[in-house]
């Protein structure tokens, strides 16, 4: 259809409408006139309507094809940057500016007033092409910003070909991760990410970076990603999609060598979708994001990658098949053979079921071996901490979407639909992502310590008689990339007094032992100096959403007259969930008063954060919070900034001296902003739940009670905000407003070390990946390469001794049990152990039998065990065997022990996977 002609609707029998083409006189209004696209008809449709045409011709239109109809051809226009700038390119294109500070300040540079960056949103490719040409021409002969460029450029090659931690650690491994994640944070401009999930991954990908770890990123190039948030004038959060230009962004569309882009295809209801790759480069690491809105997808695949966490069930299960089958076929197009895949989060478990269906078809086995394989090189991160916040979806629509899918794993109903049930046996139980990650993963860790024991308990239905310390899940506790949040102030203190190791080693806890030779003085200037900068941020940002509103004048002035630089500063800013509490510190506004109005000690919180799009509960808090926050008595002292994101998050982290963290313990998984924060020098104040609960150790911050956990909901709110109250009148708010001479808060200065100190090293992302790889990834990629030598010979071996094992594990039983002595045991002392087993058709070199022994609780339960293997001492009649140990006493007080018999197999990576256990 050319434009001039309107587009008339001509209903048929069929119900369908049909136009006729009538084409129109020419106006010039038609060349710059919007056009817009009638998903329904499938028609470009012109707003401009003609006042008459100078022929009708209805059912004799010209046939134009759909094709015709909505495709255009397409070209894509780069900035002209001069040859001798051209590094700017290779730089732009590189996510490591984002943690280079030095890299930034050059993009800062190409504007004199450095303000198009800001506008720009952290997106270099975006303000390169902005510059005019005549400050591109201008910067060519500008001496100061060419030995800039040059500097950085030669250190980004200096990082991209130096050596690394894991080259020279482990310079023969054949190691090749793949990570998975629904979103990634790695730098505001690249909106693929809402919260803490994606900038934990975010900071994955950086730190495995700087480590050198072979890994390699997947995810979803969300069109218009996780929503922008803005407050209505009642305080009622409202959600904006604004669509992101990917030709506009630092990222490369992966295409083949005659130039077509590369595309892979899954598998829905009835069709195929296509999805292209996109490449963000984060270092050394490939972040590789797939992207569906291609003209040959109609127009409901087209927007699967469109929103992040938007939709229903049905579009959330197009999602996670494009995650995670999609994910694998993409590397598989590439070139790119993983090792081990990691599943951050239980969103692309998918990819497990792909790689057994890809192991089938390539090496000709059947799915117990192609299973083994694939279940021993993957590993699962769960980050929820309450089932409620697992992905599930209903057994019919799993058979819509899988019917045909199970049949190439050769599974029937019954067998595919196990593989994500508790119960498998529970027709009605829908299908769990999380079940799905932990059956075919040979590691599964929750994200804190506290949360590994929560994770634990919850899915104890899994491995019915293993006590709850024995669950195969472990925990790597989360961790921040530590200079991609810090200061350029704060850096360049780390510079002078700490020494180069804290970039390159920062995970060390020696280097961070020489905080202390920071002197106060400079220390405190310096978190002052960012405090300040915080404030006239938030001004900044108050002025404009109250104009957004239709503020009068009077308000705008007031804006800039909010907060005092030089007051206390608490900093609450996280997903606005229920269950962290963000009114916590309002409940009682007269005492909370009485802190915010003390002209000798004021105080001053800034609120930041977003509530899930149908989550009411948690728009009302915010809603609360703007209504308080207009108080006249609070107006100069509480303020809620708007679209919390990582531009944000980064001020408030840089700026605050306290922050506050209220979850309901143990309902936070670990929480990385109060790391973030603690990296610069803030103080944390928090409930002792997720990361805190370890970091805690009585110098380093205050604890909101000691704890405990409580049944009843508002009795907790109660006490934990007396508390908070009483913490902040009786310890944080005095030690902040007592100087000495020279106007230094010593004690708080002091606290400030220790944090840093204590945060720094330990909760570094950097400690965090080395924990993942050496303790997690290198195994299963060993596992990998030996399973799958020889076409799968072990893999093979291991499965049918399993079939064995499982076949006879009801013969296995503990006959009897011997000890030498039945007098007490004293600490330090042994004593010999028999038992006699009955192993049936099994060897002893099938099973593991060992003293599982520990102190006695109340009720009988065996606690903090420990155990003791026993070895086979001979063969007794009737075919038991005989085994014997020692038992070691070491605490004093009453003890238990029992015999536990669990399956071994050198191949094996965790037995208790097998739900195979006997005591006696």
């Amino acid at each position: 259809m050319r434009k001039g002609a309107d587009a008339t609707p001509v209903a048929d029998a069929g119900g369908a409408a049909k136009f006729s083409l009538l084409p129109s006189q020419p106006d010039r209004s038609m060349l710059s006139a919007p056009w817009r696209v009638d998903a329904a008809a499938q028609v470009r449709i012109c707003p401009y309507t003609p006042v008459q045409p100078w022929f009708l011709l209805l059912g004799e239109a010209p046939v134009v094809k759909e094709a015709d109809v909505t495709a255009a051809h397409t070209y894509t226009v780069i900035p002209r940057i001069p040859d001798r700038l051209k590094d700017l390119i290779r730089i732009a294109k590189n996510y490591w500016w984002s943690w280079d500070p030095e890299a930034v300040d050059l993009f800062r540079r190409l504007e004199p007033r450095q303000l198009l960056w800001e506008k720009c949103y952290a997106n270099p490719i975006r303000m390169l092409g902005l510059v005019s040409q005549e400050r591109l021409v201008e910067l060519t002969a500008d001496d100061g910003f060419l030995a800039h460029m040059d500097r950085v450029a030669m250190r980004l090659s200096s990082y991209m070909q130096g050596g690394t931690w894991f080259t020279q650690t482990y310079p023969k491994s054949t190691l090749s991760v793949a990570y998975f994640c629904a979103e990634f944070g790695v730098v505001e401009g690249l909106r693929v990410y809402s919260g803490g999930l994606g900038i934990l991954a975010g900071d994955h990908l950086k730190s495995a970076s700087d480590l050198g770890i072979p890994l390699t990123a997947v995810g979803l190039a969300y069109r218009r990603g996780y929503f922008r948030q803005y407050l209505n004038a009642d305080g009622w959060q409202q959600e904006e999609y604004p669509e992101a230009d990917y030709y506009n962004l630092p990222l490369n569309l992966e295409r083949r060598p005659d130039g077509a882009p590369i595309t892979i295809e899954v598998e829905y209801p009835g069709r195929k979708v296509q999805a292209q790759i996109w490449r963000a480069q984060v270092g050394r690491v490939p972040l590789y994001l797939l992207d569906t809105d291609l003209p040959s997808n109609g127009p409901e695949d087209r927007t699967v990658t469109g929103y992040l966490y938007g939709g229903d069930k049905d579009v959330r299960i197009r999602q996670e098949i494009l995650l995670g089958v999609g994910g694998v076929r993409a590397l598989a197009a590439l070139g790119i053979e993983p090792t081990v895949c990691h599943l951050n989060e239980g969103h692309s478990a998918f990819l497990a079921l792909e790689r057994v269906r890809r192991t089938m078809e390539e090496q000709g086995v059947g799915f117990p071996v192609a299973r083994e394989l694939v279940t021993a090189s993957n590993v699962f991160t769960t980050h929820t901490p309450v089932p409620a916040g697992i992905d599930v979806f209903p057994p019919d629509l799993m058979d819509r979407y899988f019917s045909a899918y199970q049949r190439g794993l050769a599974l029937n109903r019954d067998q595919f639909l196990a593989l994500g049930r508790q119960n498998p046996a529970d027709q009605g139980e829908p299908f769990s992502m999380a079940v799905l990650a932990i059956r075919l993963s040979s590691a599964t860790n929750g994200v804190s310590k506290l949360h590994g024991r929560v994770s634990r308990k919850m899915w104890a239905g899994l491995w019915p008689g293993v006590p709850a310390d024995d669950l195969p899940i472990t925990s790597v506790t989360n961790g921040v990339h530590v200079r991609g949040w810090l200061s350029h102030d704060m850096a360049g203190l780390f510079d002078a007094y700490l020494g180069p190791h804290w970039i390159s080693h920062p995970a060390d806890q020696s280097v961070w032992e020489r905080v202390d030779q920071i002197p106060d003085a400079e220390l405190w200037r310096t978190h002052e100096r960012r405090r300040e900068r915080l404030v006239a941020f938030a001004r900044r940002r108050l002025r404009m959403q109250i104009e957004r509103r239709g503020a009068p004048p009077d308000q705008l002035e007031k804006a800039e007259e909010v907060l005092d630089p030089k007051a206390l500063t608490i900093g609450f800013a996280r997903r606005f969930a229920t269950y962290k509490r963000a009114t916590l510190l309002l409940r009682d506004l007269e005492r909370m008063g009485r802190l915010l109005s003390d002209a000798q000690r004021p105080v001053q919180i800034m609120f930041a954060g977003k509530a899930h799009p149908r989550d009411d509960e948690g728009k009302d808090f915010i809603r609360q919070i703007i209504h308080i926050a207009q108080r006249p008595e609070f107006r100069q002292s509480i303020v809620f900034l708007e679209d919390y994101d990582i531009k944000v998050g980064r001020y408030l982290y840089q700026g605050v001296d306290v922050w506050l963290n209220t979850p309901r313990r143990p309902l936070e998984a670990s929480g990385t902003s109060g790391m973030k924060a603690a990296v610069n020098g803030a103080i944390n104040l928090s409930v002792l739940d997720g990361w805190w609960d370890e970091a805690y150790d009585g110098t380093n911050g205050w604890a909101i009670g000691r704890g405990e956990e409580y049944a009843d909901a508002n009795y907790q709110n109660q006490v934990e905000s007396e508390a908070l109250y009483n913490t902040l009148e009786n310890e944080v708010v005095p030690m902040f407003y007592t100087r000495g001479r020279d106007g230094l808060p010593r004690e708080w200065i002091r606290r400030m070390k220790n944090t840093m100190r204590t945060v720094c090293p330990t909760f570094s992302a950097t400690r965090m990946v080395r924990e993942y790889t050496e303790r997690l990834y290198l195994p299963a990629g060993q596992q990998w390469d030996a399973l799958r030598a020889e076409k799968l010979a072990r893999a093979r071996v291991l499965t049918a001794w399993k079939e064995q094992v499982r076949s006879h594990w009801r013969e296995v039983q503990v006959r009897s049990v011997q000890e030498d002595s039945v007098a007490p045991l004293e600490a330090g002392s042994s004593r010999v152990i028999h038992a006699e087993i009955v192993l049936g058709a099994l060897r002893p070199e099938d099973v593991s039998v060992t003293v599982y022994t520990g102190p006695l609780s109340a009720e009988g339960e065996i606690l903090s065990a420990e155990t003791f293997e026993m070895k086979v001492e001979g063969r007794q009649q009737g075919g038991a065997y005989m085994f014997g140990g020692t038992l070691r006493g070491k605490a004093t007080g009453l003890h238990g022990f029992q015999i536990r018999i669990l399956p071994a197999h050198e191949d094996l990576p965790n037995p208790m996977m097998m739900n195979c256990i006997t005591w006696g």
